[in-house]
């Protein structure tokens, strides 16, 4: 829709409220005219100004002393030690890639990248937790496909490893599938460089690509607003920006050169609200105001409005703030690695941001920090869901279903992602130690300018659990918060950081603004307890399809530090004749679990999460792990104790013998604080005396051999079996080309 075509409801169409449309009149002292009302529009979307979560997100821990940047910038940095800087992000690109799957994906992957290199940092990693409706849905794989050849399709030709991630398929997700990409950057400490404009007179100058009409009004539009019909859908084609992964390589370069010369004093990309978000936060952030040139600014498309230019997502561009004795040095830069670079504005005093036109007219003067951040905090109403009691934190529903066939059921949730991650290059850079397929992904730490190695190591995972966050968000987020710290531990690492992508439905409805407000308490106390900071982070609002929202789905990203590699980790996997150790006590609780939602069940009351246990256990796996003391090692998480197994048997290729659990129960449950290990028969001992002083009970379950996956008195499944259902499922929908629009 045209926002120019009714002119009595112009705020309404532009999605802003009547009591907005108030407010921008008392700010500005008068009627805002369509360019201003169209920029106030983008600004103060909420996904660009976190209106309804913002109140909510301020409970989130996010000091410590090796914080550098925390929220508010493009991307937390935090020290990681011999003078160097990691710079991390985490956003999301839902709703252009439920309407434009490739497109969708491979323009979040490359904001993401902008977001990085902005700070200074070079991008080094990408990881990619993706949602998806079932694949017996043929829409949902039609997504998928398209998703996962968006991101490699970007990645692979910007040069960037996607080194993990974690792909869910679940009813929840139908026509609004999740595409959430974090990425990792490395930069030199002292050359950290934020999104302001300082110093009158100095040019703001545009890089990178020309600006055209697709994704005007784009994040803005597509997050406001829940999937109807196709033919709704379709209609927000042309808000789905298209990328251009090689004219951001070129950019990535070009701006990294800038910044080890010194040569600009802020930077800031172009993602949501374009020149209209990184014109007003640039000039906000530095206390100033900014004179835009709408007319210089480079297009490809003849006859744009103003309002068009200065809403346009287009790709690949960057708003670079310069000091004039520089500009040549800049232009030469630009030139060297092709990039476009005008002049579009000037830095002023006073903090007006003036859009003018071709002969010098003012065609919009508004306080830049209204744009930034003067839109309305809004505290929604919340109510839980019916049936929730606060004080047992549980749901009411039907009693837990009947008993089927465990080795059917083990089946059934087999399935290998392969098909996913080897359309990434993961070991671009040659820094990738472990890849997607493990717990966490690992990477060599090498110094970002000098490529000096200095013998350690960064980890990364992403984890979410919408199972159980439907039965108690705020118990749902601390254990993924917990799961991704035992993730760490598995590879060796310690924590350093979490980013989130908070992903929820429409917050005009009471049950999800509480299902946000208590997965933030959930995920601030387990992060405060665990002393992990939050530097960063998204939210996604009006994820809903036909009018149901989504499950609740905080994504967490966990950022690691291994402090001397000298082997890689022990990964996934099982030796022959190898003792198996189930670390840590399980509780017998099948409510959120992924065996309870394949049976239909989505109540109940989580499993307990002890964080001071929790602690231990992850230091006493990290100690095993750093001393070279297991063969193989996985985190239970999903699928409980059995898919932990399980995945460990299939991707070795040997089976198992366990005689320990007493019934499904106790085989599927997903309580927290568990691993299980396998350990070669000579180190036993050692490994038992170390998580025995680390006061961590263990219990010694069974045995890695043979070719059958066996639980005395409850399954026997062959491993040949396990095998083709674990590595088909997905080959079989997706790569044969059955997926159907």
């Amino acid at each position: 829709m045209h926002p120019m075509n009714d002119e009595a409801r112009l705020h309404e169409s532009l999605g802003l409220t009547d009591e907005e449309a108030a407010d921008i009149e008392r700010i500005l002292g008068r009627e805002p005219n369509h360019l201003e009302l169209a920029m106030y529009a983008v600004m103060w979307s909420e996904h660009c100004s976190y209106k309804s979560s913002r109140v909510h997100l301020r409970r989130l821990p996010t000091e410590a002393e090796w914080v550098l940047v925390g929220p508010g910038e493009n991307a937390g940095v935090v020290d990681v030690g011999d003078g160097i800087a990691a710079a991390i992000r985490i956003e999301s690109h839902n709703h252009p890639s439920a309407i434009e799957p490739y497109q969708g994906a491979a323009t979040g992957v490359g904001g993401i990248l902008r977001d990085i290199f902005t700070m200074g940092a070079r991008p080094i990693a990408v990881m990619d937790p993706l949602r998806f409706g079932s694949l017996d849905d043929s829409r949902s794989c039609w997504i998928a496909e398209g998703v996962v050849s968006g991101i490699s399709g970007y990645g692979n030709s910007v040069g960037v490893p996607t080194v993990g991630g974690e792909t869910v398929f679940d009813e929840t997700y139908a026509e609004n599938p999740l595409v959430n990409v974090l990425c990792l950057g490395l930069l030199p400490a002292d050359r950290l460089v934020l999104g302001r404009a300082t110093g009158e007179g100095n040019l703001a100058v545009l890089l990178g690509s020309t600006t055209g009409r697709d994704g005007i009004g784009g994040v803005s539009v597509l997050a406001s607003a829940g999937f109807s019909d196709e033919e709704a859908d379709a209609q927000k084609r042309p808000s789905v920006q298209v990328g251009d992964p090689f004219e951001e390589k070129r950019l990535i370069e070009a701006c990294l050169e800038l910044l080890d010369r010194g040569l600009v004093v802020g930077i800031q990309d172009l993602g949501g609200a374009g020149l209209s978000c990184a014109t007003s936060e640039t000039a906000s952030r530095g206390g100033m105001g900014m004179d835009v040139d709408v007319a210089a600014v480079p297009l490809r498309e003849p006859g744009m409005e103003p309002f068009e230019v200065m809403t346009s997502e287009s790709q690949e561009r960057m708003l670079a703030i310069v000091d004039p004795a520089a500009g040549q040095r800049v232009l030469e830069v630009c030139e060297k690695w092709e990039v476009r670079a005008t002049v579009v504005g000037r830095v002023t005093a006073g903090g007006r941001l003036r859009v003018l036109g071709p002969e010098g007219q003012v065609l919009a003067d508004v306080p830049a920090s209204s744009l930034h951040d003067a839109a309305p905090l809004y505290e929604r109403p919340m109510s839980p869901p019916k049936g929730f009691d606060e004080v047992s934190r549980s749901l009411a529903g039907p009693p837990q279903p009947s008993v089927a066939e465990p080795a059917d059921d083990l089946r059934a949730m087999l399935a290998d992602t392969a098909w996913i991650s080897s359309q990434y290059d993961h070991q671009l850079f040659l820094n990738t130690v472990e890849g997607p397929g493990g717990d966490a992904a690992v990477l060599r730490l090498k110094h970002p300018v000098s490529g000096v190695d200095t013998g350690r190591a960064l980890a990364l995972t992403t984890d979410g659990n919408h199972r159980w966050c439907a039965v108690d968000p705020r118990g749902g987020a601390a254990l993924t918060v917990a799961e991704s710290m035992l993730n760490l531990a598995t590879v060796g690492a310690r924590p350093l950081a979490v980013v989130n992508c908070l992903n929820f439905g429409n917050p005009e409805h009471p049950e999800v603004m509480w299902q946000l407000s208590e997965a933030i308490d959930g995920m601030a106390d387990s992060c405060r307890s665990l002393g992990i900071p939050v530097i960063g982070g998204n939210v996604s609002f009006y994820n809903e399809s036909r009018g149901a929202d989504i499950d609740p789905t905080p994504v967490i990203g966990m950022l690691g530090m291994i402090d001397r590699l000298v082997r890689r980790p022990p990964g996934v996997g099982l030796v022959d004749g190898g003792c198996l150790v189930l670390i840590g006590v399980t509780q017998a609780e099948l409510s959120g679990s992924l065996w309870s939602r394949q049976r239909g069940h989505r109540t109940g009351c989580l499993p307990g999460l002890d964080l001071v246990h929790h602690t231990e256990v992850c230091n006493a796996v990290r100690k095993l792990v750093v001393g070279g003391l297991v063969e193989g090692v996985h985190d239970i998480s999903a699928g409980g104790l059995g898919l932990a197994l399980a995945e460990m048997a299939v991707r070795s290729g040997i089976g198992f013998s366990v005689a320990r659990v007493a019934d499904h129960a106790e085989l599927f449950s997903e309580s927290p604080s568990r691993a299980v290990a396998c350990i070669r028969p000579e180190v036993l001992a050692i490994v038992e005396r170390v998580l025995s002083e680390s006061g961590v009970p263990f219990s010694r379950i069974g045995v890695g051999t043979g070719d059958v996956l066996s639980v005395r008195g409850l399954l026997e499944l062959p491993l040949a079996v396990a095998v083709a259902s674990w590595r088909d499922r997905l080959p079989a929908v997706l790569g044969a080309g059955n997926a159907q629009r």
